[in-house]
């Protein structure tokens, strides 16, 4: 009986402390800049976004423009131009592709400040496709299956698009509702956050659906950056959340975000 009344005294003391908290997004300086770039091996047309950070969630950030960037390597110079359609997000030319075995610098010049970053790539690999299974209760499928969450040796960005819009009786809907676009990660190190992490919603598509997958290879630095980007993102809201903390870069000061190099490895499939 004593025993009793400890646990439901404990319990008591727990549920009390909870209470609603205010964090304000502490003001950051206008010259401090949020960087999202990513080149590959895929010859196509790459882009280095550019943003000013925001102090609001759903805030829509401020492009920044004018900038003055490059991409660089021991014999090589690319000046990318800034899309006249979206601010903010300046453009290689589409013949670009990034190789094995070369080192890339990323130079940016903005109100005099300049802001650089340095990475190489990493091989890609051949995976095994994706699993999908049949939902209970209805007709749709679900994606069940993509990669190990967790590799020492073998980390990796996985990149699910679905596409049910050719399909009849999904053709004359908007393409943008019969869509959808996933992100998985194989990281080497598993946290608590991770393993506990909110459930996210299910999407679900209909037999006939084209399914392309793709996966980035990462650098081990890329690899630590995602997973305290997870960690602040959707890891957060779990049972154990973690502590909040600055997210690694690896660009000089004054920027942050991430300048990265992958190699991709794709394959498509239908639902059958």
């Amino acid at each position: 009986m004593k025993k009793s009344i400890r646990y439901i005294a404990l319990i008591l003391l727990l549920t009390g402390c909870v209470k609603q908290a205010d964090w304000p997004v502490p003001d950051q300086s206008p010259e401090f800049i949020v960087v999202d770039a990513t080149l590959t091996d895929e010859q196509k047309v790459h882009t280095v976004s550019i943003n000013l950070p925001v102090t609001d969630l759903n805030a829509i950030p401020e492009a920044v423009t004018g900038a003055t960037v490059l991409i660089a390597t021991a014999d090589s110079l690319w000046f990318l131009n800034e899309d006249s359609l979206r601010p903010g997000n300046y453009l290689t030319d589409s013949s670009f592709v990034a190789t094995l075995n070369t080192g890339y610098s990323l130079q940016i010049l903005w109100h005099e400040k300049n802001y650089s970053a340095q990475t190489s790539m990493v091989p890609g690999r051949v995976f095994n496709p994706l699993i999908y299974k049949k939902n209970e209760g209805d007709d749709a499928y679900h994606i069940d299956w993509v990669a190990s969450a967790f590799s020492v040796n073998d980390p990796a960005m996985w990149e699910v698009f679905v596409d049910w819009s050719a399909l009849p009786g999904y053709d004359t809907l908007d393409p943008c509702s019969c869509q959808a676009r996933l992100l998985f990660y194989t990281l080497p190190t598993i946290d608590v956050s991770q393993i506990f992490a909110p459930i996210v919603e299910q999407i679900s598509f209909p037999a006939g659906s084209l399914i392309t997958e793709r996966r980035f290879s990462v650098t081990p630095d890329h690899a630590e950056f995602l997973r305290q980007l997870l960690l602040e993102t959707n890891w957060q809201g779990s049972m154990f959340p973690s502590a909040n903390a600055n997210v690694i870069t690896n660009l000089s000061s004054g920027a942050i975000g991430y300048f990265s190099v992958c190699a991709v490895t794709e394959l498509s499939l239908v639902v059958e």
